[in-house]
């Protein structure tokens, strides 16, 4: 069974914005145990950042997205390289900081994996206003903006909510997927889509919320109130949930092999408005993201999903929908 391929004339431009962006540094040790020097595998470093890593995965599904980010620094010189190597089309603002590294190790002996996550640099106002500022322009009407990821210190809290402010203005979509304050400020403003975790979904509504059918209930509170039009709540291995006015969607994971789950909720992000931005609907572009979320965690480490792996689980889900 194969789904009928959408090809507006145009598709729908993407932005992506990543104010913090990281190399991501990979590695292993038979064990992770401290006071000892760990002996390391082979490492492998990619250009990591929730907005970088949707466009990284938008451009490897054949689409295209433009890529704005905060880099500096001899890391940040090393950052470019990597994503002018992998062909991302992008704009990149240049800060007086050194962007961040993140570190991740597998433990071989158990399969567990360790995250070491930095701050990242202080951004200065100047800084941030000019990254709002390149956002704004890159914008246009109809299109897709998507801000992801964390803020760098010195940003204020509403930084996000003054990127959907910009988008409505213009009459983009605007796509947050960040924790915290800055995900509360962007949803007092209104956002098209939100991509909280359980967790995350609990600390926007106050409440915890043990089981899934409360989790549905506060996303559909989020729904009423204007906060999103649509929220793609990710449930990890168990998979996700699309809540919209109209409907409430669940797709489980594909069985498959995993990995590494590093980078899976930023390429479920990606294909989802990928496949939007293509003309397809939202249950489409729904199975799609599961699909690239699912790809990605059979990879090993920081690496992120592969076409024909997305495309054979696009086609898996399809069929299984009946």
């Amino acid at each position: 069974m194969t789904e009928p391929v959408v090809h507006p004339a145009q598709p729908a431009p993407v932005v992506t914005l990543t104010v913090n962006p990281a190399l991501d540094v990979s590695t292993s040790t038979e064990r992770v145990e401290p006071e000892h020097k760990l002996r390391c595998g082979p490492s492998r470093t990619d250009a990591g950042g929730g907005g970088v890593n949707v466009s990284r995965v938008i451009h490897r599904l054949g689409g295209q997205s433009i890529a704005i980010y905060a880099v500096g620094g001899p890391t940040g010189r090393a950052y470019r390289q990597l994503l002018e190597a992998d062909g991302i089309i992008g704009r990149a603002i240049p800060i007086d900081g050194s962007t961040r590294e993140n570190v991740t190790v597998d433990e071989l002996s158990t399969g567990r994996q360790f995250r070491f996550v930095l701050q990242g640099p202080h951004l200065t106002t100047d800084e941030w206003i000019e990254c709002l500022t390149a956002t704004q322009r890159a914008m246009t009407p109809g299109g897709y903006v998507v801000a992801s990821g964390s803020l760098s210190p010195g940003m204020p809290d509403d930084f996000y909510a003054r990127v959907a402010r910009a988008a409505k203005a213009i009459g983009a979509r605007c796509i947050v997927d960040a924790s915290g304050p800055a995900l509360a400020a962007a949803l007092r403003e209104g956002v098209h889509l939100v991509k909280p975790s359980g967790r995350e979904l609990g600390e926007l509504v106050g409440r915890a919320l043990p089981d899934l059918e409360s989790r549905v209930e506060a996303a559909r509170e989020l729904v009423a109130r204007g906060a999103a039009e649509v929220v793609a709540l990710t449930l990890g291995g168990d998979g996700a949930v699309l809540v919209t006015a109209e409907s409430v969607t669940r797709l489980e994971v594909p069985p498959v092999e995993v990995h590494s789950t590093v980078g899976a909720g930023d390429s479920f992000l990606a294909a989802l408005v990928l496949r939007l931005a293509q003309g397809r609907d939202l249950d489409a572009a729904f199975r799609a993201g599961i699909a690239a979320g699912t790809a990605t965690a059979m990879t090993e480490a920081t690496e992120l999903c592969h076409r024909d792996d997305v495309e054979r689980l696009e086609a898996q889900l399809l069929a299984a929908r009946g």
